[in-house]
């Protein structure tokens, strides 16, 4: 059994370290700017937008995976 937490903090700890530096990426990179037209779409249509389609996408996968991340060390320590 020691093999297999050792195995589970292996993982969840690199998962965990991406997942934060990508959702850090998103927020800081893909984040709109200012001069963004986003305002020119209603917000039943913010979704239809590129650049915030895109943001919403990464930002989505980042946090699911720092929330998976953190499922397999609260396993790795009950365990």
């Amino acid at each position: 059994m020691a093999g297999m937490d050792a195995g589970l903090y292996i993982i969840a700890g690199v998962l965990l370290l991406v997942s934060v530096a990508g959702h850090i990426y998103v927020k800081v990179r893909l984040r709109l700017g200012q001069d963004s037209d986003i305002d020119d779409y209603y917000h039943e249509f913010e979704h239809l937008h590129p650049a915030y389609a895109r943001y919403l996408k990464w930002s989505k996968i980042t946090l699911a995976g720092v929330a998976i991340s953190m499922i397999l060390l609260l396993l790795a320590a009950v365990i």
